[in-house]
């Protein structure tokens, strides 16, 4: 019996190569089974991502693998098995990338997340889950401006009582 050798065709090489250079844009990928959604989903999906500066891939898993795993991204292999898409992250966005994926799955899309390789660590579904509800890098700098302000804002109101207490502010003062 002959042993079989996978063939690596110029085409194939072409693919992997293509992959790699994309995937090398990117810091984090969340991969999900796409079975079951339609071309409008995915589209909607792909539009949502788009505002967080990500992208939404069906890739073939062999090709995938290979350019993770090329790019020094490994561990990922376990989640691309069977039909895969894979949310394309960069910077500090996974769990606003994470959030649109929840979501979609809350609005009827048959979206299922695998896991994850969030800057270099590998997550399960249920770590991507808790990262979908944290609050959003804008979220918390808008929190933390409120707190800050809350004290400014009552000085100012102080002030000015007592400036208004002393019979306001004279013309003649500057």
């Amino acid at each position: 019996m002959d042993n079989y050798k996978t063939r690596i065709t110029p085409a194939k090489e072409d693919a992997v190569k293509a992959l790699k250079d994309e995937f090398a844009g990117y810091d984090s990928f969340i991969f999900t089974d796409y079975r079951g959604m339609t071309v409008e989903q995915i589209t909607d999906i792909r539009k949502s991502l788009r505002k967080e500066e990500a992208a939404y891939r069906v890739v073939k898993n062999r090709y995938a693998k290979i350019a993770l795993n090329d790019l020094g991204k490994t561990g990922a292999d376990d989640e691309m098995k069977g039909p895969t898409a894979v949310a394309l992250i960069k910077g500090d966005t996974a769990n606003s990338v994470a959030k649109i994926l929840f979501n979609a799955n809350k609005d009827g899309v048959t979206i299922t997340v695998k896991g994850a390789l969030v800057d270099g660590e590998l997550m399960n579904a249920d770590q991507i889950e808790a990262l979908s509800k944290l609050p959003t890098k804008l979220e918390l700098i808008a929190s933390l401006m409120g707190t800050m302000k809350a004290p400014v804002q009552k000085l100012a109101a102080t002030l000015l009582a007592y400036v208004e207490s002393k019979g306001g502010a004279s013309a003649e003062a500057n």
